[in-house]
């Protein structure tokens, strides 16, 4: 994460790193849904961001509970305007410890179209992870650690195109469609 948050950096942009473990989010609950300071920093620094880079080692086949939690507390952007996280340009990392970090990456897609923003297209699965990272994360793979920082700057270069182009902010466009669709339904 360090790496492609460097590549970011490196073409100008501003960074922020927003560590689950340390942000210690409590359980997402729907019906007492009032955040809390932690959950209010993720709520506030992701509609904040232009665009953001969200990784999770694979547990099981799919991504870690607490970044689907933290994922969760983003619905708390659904009142903002734009609402959740409407045109943020999102770059996607997964850590595997065999060889099928992508079913985590397509996991993260899901959540990425459902809060409304766009997945960029170069996304990083880091297979056999334990090779790649020493004990303190640190990258012994240098293609990886390039992988990681084009992402960064791959995010940037297509928040930057999201950001300048008028015509692709039509919230209002989208929220008639939207009204359409459920009254089909």
């Amino acid at each position: 994460m360090i790496s492609a948050l460097q590549g970011a950096a490196s073409t100008g942009a501003e960074t922020e790193l927003l560590d689950i473990r340390e942000l210690d989010l409590p359980m997402y609950d729907p019906d007492a849904d009032t955040p809390t300071e932690a959950a209010t920093r993720l709520i506030e620094s992701c509609h904040a961001a232009d665009g953001m880079i969200w990784s999770s080692p694979m547990y099981q086949g799919t991504i870690s509970g607490a970044l689907k939690n933290a994922l969760d507390w983003l619905h708390q952007l659904r009142d903002r305007d734009p609402p959740f996280l409407h045109d943020k340009v999102i770059g996607l990392i997964s850590a595997a410890g065999g060889t099928q970090g992508l079913q985590a990456i397509n996991t993260m897609e899901f959540p990425v179209r459902a809060l409304r923003g766009w997945a960029v297209p170069y996304v990083v699965p880091v297979a056999a992870a334990a090779r790649v990272f020493d004990t303190d994360g640190r990258i012994r793979d240098e293609a990886v650690a390039l992988q990681l920082k084009t992402l960064g700057q791959e995010v940037v270069r297509v928040a930057g195109k999201f950001g300048s182009d008028d015509s692709l902010h039509r919230q209002a466009e989208c929220a008639r469609a939207a009204e359409r669709v459920a009254t089909v339904g």
